[in-house]
């Protein structure tokens, strides 16, 4: 009886199984930063790599942090706005403004002190972010709060974007613009600039290096892949 007792006792339990980690990956020059740690405390599986656009992946959410220092001098240095064109090629994507409970973005103070950024310059660019590069800015307290923000993320549903969505919002002019400026470094002034120098797409891709070069300098370069061979 006992045996049998025993033998119930052990067919009952459930063996418990792993929970398997939830990846997030990194790029490795992220690896002194104190978001990972934080993001280690909660369990999730960090895998640290060269990433070409942003500094975490999150599904398929590129993420672009930035400390408020590093967003004031990636900003005079026009770094952010290579970055802000890179991240184009996420249907999803986020930039992070860390540290606003350490060090504020802009004080209007600093108009007559003469230091710094004139208060309104941060604010248009700010807006530009959101309305012309169609990037969402999340503004974080300090790390703590950045990591708490990515978990979150990492427990939405990952779905697939439908790919119409686009196609359907764009007249003839903006597709060739858009057409335009999938070529890598290629953004919407400069797109603009050749369709109105060349007219069509067809005479833009034909265009001789030279002629490329007057409208757009070295950026002219990216158009011979044109005509290499896959």
């Amino acid at each position: 009886m006992k045996a049998k007792q025993l033998f119930n006792i052990f067919s009952n339990k459930k063996s418990k199984k792993k929970k398997t980690k939830k990846k997030i990956i990194v790029d490795y020059r992220e690896k002194n930063s104190l978001v990972i740690s934080e993001l280690v405390e909660y369990g999730f599986d960090i895998e640290m790599r060269e990433l070409k656009v942003g500094d975490y992946l999150v599904n398929s959410t590129a993420i672009e942090r930035k400390t408020v220092n590093d967003f004031i001098s990636s900003m005079k240095n026009k770094r952010l706005v290579n970055q802000l064109e890179e991240l184009q090629q996420y249907k999803s994507r986020l930039l992070m403004i860390e540290g606003i409970d350490e060090q504020e973005l802009y004080s209007d103070s600093e108009i007559s002190k003469g230091v710094g950024m004139h208060p309104n310059a941060i604010r248009g660019f700010l807006l530009s972010i959101i309305l012309k590069y169609n990037v969402p800015i999340i503004f974080t307290k300090d790390y703590q709060d950045t990591a708490k923000f990515i978990s979150v993320l990492s427990k939405k549903e990952d779905k697939e974007p439908s790919l119409n969505v686009t196609k359907k919002t764009l007249n003839r002019k903006e597709l060739k613009q858009f057409i335009i400026e999938s070529f890598h470094g290629i953004g919407p002034k400069n797109a603009k600039k050749l369709l109105k120098e060349l007219k069509t797409i067809k005479e833009i891709i034909n265009a001789s290096e030279e002629d490329l070069k007057k409208v757009l300098g070295k950026k002219a370069d990216v158009f011979k892949i044109v005509n290499e061979k896959y």
